[in-house]
């Protein structure tokens, strides 16, 4: 088994990168991003200060300097590739980058002065600006630009592999420090939606093949069919109107996850508040899943039911409970196993939508505003979890998988 695991491992690793490669050059090449944006704004903002109007000021010119400032900053000076290792943490990036002045100090912060001059082999070199003995160790110097001027900076590895997903363009905070804020919520919800929707679709489904065919199955399976056929988003808005205080009924909150004393109130009091107002969004997120997996264990247990070992065990004269539960159960649930995989990727992510529509600050509705807003890095770290969600998920359910199924092994 452990040998399995480890070459589960080491094949997701080639997938890990595939995967943030795709989507690290396809948010790189496409328009609209932090940097696009910061520029647009330099221009508008010149336009306001001569007296003009933002209008066409797309055509206005920036100085060099502001210009090639705000490239190194978003690092678009760099091949892509190199972009894309520094992300990941593989190559190092430049750190404290400060544009200093040939042969004039320049504060590199905590009141350090540096100093850039030629050595003795004509190139440039950074010394301490109190004692320019002797060159300092680890600072760079790269061309600028602007006349009789040079950048000063250090290198340093950070990235994802260092955990280090950079700042948010928006919230102008460290997107770890982001996620860590709003994971906990979204894990909430999806880790009592899985329960809830492998619990009574299990259920729901067995039903539905022990009495094929009766008023009960076409009955469920047309409100299974018209709940599947409705987004979760839609009926959250359609539950906080009717039931959330909306126009009818008030009996559940109108948004949010907790009350806004919940920090103030006993501990069996805060198990009742989160109760109440995950009520509905709780339903909205399991919606989906609903018919999906009802039918699936619908249709495998049929289909199990009418093996040859079935009519054997009857034939022997087993009671019926016993052959359904023992024998019949334990096949049947292999397809649903199969899937947990993929399910809790679903659930674990977050749905953007789902939290948006109930003002619900988990990580789901911080990745949607962030592609409305084109916060790349805050996206980029929602690319990554989601990505090793799913990867974990499918070793999971391979494990899982081998559990129940005798025929399975790990070789």
């Amino acid at each position: 088994m452990i040998q399995y695991i480890i070459r589960r491992i080491l094949l997701a690793i080639p997938t890990f990168f595939g995967a943030t490669l795709v989507v690290f050059f396809i948010v790189q090449f496409a328009p609209g991003g932090p940097y696009e944006q910061q520029l647009n704004a330099l221009r508008k903002g010149q336009g306001s200060e001569g007296g003009g109007s933002a209008l066409g000021t797309e055509t206005m010119s920036i100085p060099p300097s502001q210009l090639e400032a705000l490239q190194r900053y978003h690092q678009v000076n760099e091949p892509v590739w190199k972009r894309y290792l520094m992300w990941l943490g593989l190559m190092s990036r430049p750190v404290n980058d400060y544009l200093a002045e040939v042969g004039v100090p320049q504060n590199v912060g905590n009141n350090f002065k540096v100093l850039v001059k030629k050595d003795a082999s004509g190139e440039y070199a950074v010394y301490e600006a109190a004692n320019p003995g002797a060159p300092l160790d680890g600072w760079y110097v790269d061309l600028s630009q602007k006349e009789h001027s040079v950048w000063v900076y250090k290198r340093g590895i950070s990235g994802i592999f260092t955990l280090d997903f950079g700042r948010s363009e928006r919230y102008r905070k460290p997107v770890t420090e982001l996620i860590a804020e709003r994971l906990p919520v979204s894990l909430q919800f999806g880790l009592i939606s899985f329960v809830i929707t492998y619990v009574v679709c299990f259920y729901l489904g067995t039903q539905k093949a022990l009495r094929h065919g009766s008023k009960f199955d076409v009955i469920s399976s047309s409100m299974v069919f018209i709940a599947f056929s409705i987004p979760g988003w839609a009926l959250g808005a359609v539950l906080l109107v009717l039931v959330g205080g909306g126009s009818a009924l008030a009996w559940f909150p109108t948004g949010g996850f907790q009350s806004n004393d919940y920090e103030t109130i006993t501990f069996f009091e805060k198990i009742a508040d989160r109760a109440l107002y995950f009520v509905l969004p709780t339903i909205a997120y399991t919606l989906g899943g609903f018919a999906s997996i009802t039918l699936l264990m619908k249709n495998s247990l049929l289909d199990t039911l009418g093996q040859d070992f079935v009519r054997t065990a009857y034939a022997k004269g087993l009671r019926e409970n016993r052959v359904i539960w023992m024998h019949a159960m334990r096949n049947s649930v292999i397809p649903l196993v199969a899937s947990i995989g993929g399910i809790i990727g679903i659930f674990l992510a977050g749905n953007y939508l789902v939290e948006y529509a109930f003002n619900i600050d988990g990580i789901g509705r911080l990745s949607f505003e962030a592609i409305g807003s084109r916060d790349q890095s805050v996206f980029f770290a929602f690319a990554v979890i989601s990505i090793i969600i799913t990867l974990v998920g499918s070793i999971i359910s391979d494990f899982m998988l081998a559990l129940v199924d005798p025929r399975i092994r790990f070789s």
